[in-house]
């Protein structure tokens, strides 16, 4: 699936940018029945609406419907990432920085999969992360999963930028 992954995010990414728009993450998901979630941002910083996510819906699919990427019927979904968002490129940590994430390693770093701390932003090979026992970097081929987590700061800073 990653092959599928790969493709749609390089069929969709110029699209999407063409439009103003970021792609944030492409996840297939289903063997039986497939949905192909595509999250998209605002490159203007402004909150995403039901409007965008119909606009980004019309012009994506008529994309893959021409090269038909994937196989077999499929259910497109479009989306934001919302306030306690994924962090998946290296500019959503560096963006983020002084929020916290509950970042999640492909195999065990320093005896633990789990890290939950303080984004101190990013060096050429991964993310610099606070933890209660102190600061630690993760490199970006081991990240599996990364979010961040919903608090008051970061809903008072999304609302700050929602107003700008």
């Amino acid at each position: 699936m990653n092959q599928a992954r790969d493709r749609v995010e390089a069929l969709l990414q110029p699209v999407l940018e063409a439009m103003d728009f970021d792609l944030v993450r492409v996840m297939v998901q289903g063997t039986v029945r497939t949905t192909l979630q595509v999250m998209a941002e605002r490159r203007d910083g402004g909150a995403m609406t039901v409007d965008d996510c119909a606009e980004i819906s019309h012009a994506v699919s008529a994309v893959l419907d021409v090269e038909d990427p994937l196989p077999g019927p499929y259910t497109l979904e479009v989306s934001s990432p919302g306030i306690d968002r994924p962090l998946v490129r290296s500019q959503d940590f560096e963006r983020f920085t002084g929020f916290e994430a509950k970042i999640e390693t492909a195999r065990p770093i320093s005896g633990r999969k789990r890290f939950r701390g303080k984004l101190l932003g990013t060096t050429e090979a991964g993310v610099r992360i606070a933890l209660a026992e102190g600061e630690t970097e993760l490199p970006f081929g081991e990240i599996h999963r990364a979010k961040l987590v919903l608090s008051d700061e970061l809903i008072a800073a999304t609302e700050r930028q929602r107003r700008v």
